[in-house]
């Protein structure tokens, strides 16, 4: 006789090969500049995996992508797409733009849409003409370019925090006064490093170090109030954009 207990009382097995690793990343798009920040902490609840787990890299000499969601899916797909760029570097003997590269990976995401990488992308760099661009992506491809855009655990902080600072959304400005359309380099460094200064201190998936890259436009200098902050150059290949990196600590058990 069959166990009627078992067919009384059915059990349902599910497997969830995700996981949710904390942390935030961050980029702000300027006139000839783009800053790409993210922290370092690597977490699953209040489990403290590692307090170093970069999450921005560099593709090229134009262009710095940040990943934020599972983390394994989020290293292989950077390695992915490094690899298409490496590709088309020996096919084409240059760098792919910067458009193309944000085009690439949505076609990449998209191919993977029944078995998504759970990958929260944002693609920051030069664009062809000069400008400073930002490109933010869901799990399956959706993207568009925006000035700046946060995405993690502290999203719901500093998205809006980033509206009323580079959007200037809910200000008004006085007679006389317009809102720029982009703001200095020192400035945006100072709402990046205090965007991440306050989502430490509210969430405890956020915190340990700060990475911060800026891409700079062809014969483009830092300010000297930047450089006073010690930033470290990348090499490049010679093609007139610059890569700096700045790190920063960010104080929080």
């Amino acid at each position: 006789m069959p166990d009627m207990s078992a067919i009384a009382n059915p059990q349902q097995r599910q497997f969830n090969p995700y996981a949710e690793n904390g942390g935030t990343i961050l980029a702000v798009a300027g006139a000839d500049f783009t800053v790409i920040a993210g922290d370092t902490r690597q977490s699953e609840g209040y489990s403290i995996q590692t307090r170093y787990a970069s999450k921005v890299f560099r593709l090229t000499d134009r262009a710095v992508l940040a990943v934020n969601g599972f983390a394994a899916d989020g290293n292989m797909f950077v390695k992915k797409v490094k690899q298409r760029l490496e590709w088309y570097r020996h096919n084409h003997a240059k760098d792919m733009p910067l458009r193309s590269i944000a085009r690439l990976i949505q076609t990449m995401l998209y191919a993977q849409r029944f078995f998504p990488y759970y990958v929260y992308n944002i693609l920051g760099g030069i664009e062809e003409d000069g400008t400073g661009a930002v490109y933010s992506f869901d799990p399956v491809g959706s993207y568009e370019r925006e000035a700046c855009r946060a995405a993690g655990a502290a999203q719901s902080l500093l998205q809006p925090f980033l509206d009323n600072q580079i959007y200037f959304k809910n200000q008004t400005a006085a007679r006389g006064y317009s809102h720029p359309a982009h703001l200095p380099l020192p400035d945006v460094l100072s709402i990046v490093i205090d965007s991440f200064t306050s989502a430490t201190e509210r969430h405890i998936e956020v915190g340990d170090g700060l990475e911060m890259y800026i891409v700079m436009a062809k014969g483009q200098t830092l300010p000297d109030a930047v450089t006073n902050l010690l930033p470290e150059e990348l090499p490049s290949t010679g093609d007139g954009e610059r890569v700096f990196v700045l790190k920063r600590d960010l104080k929080k058990d």
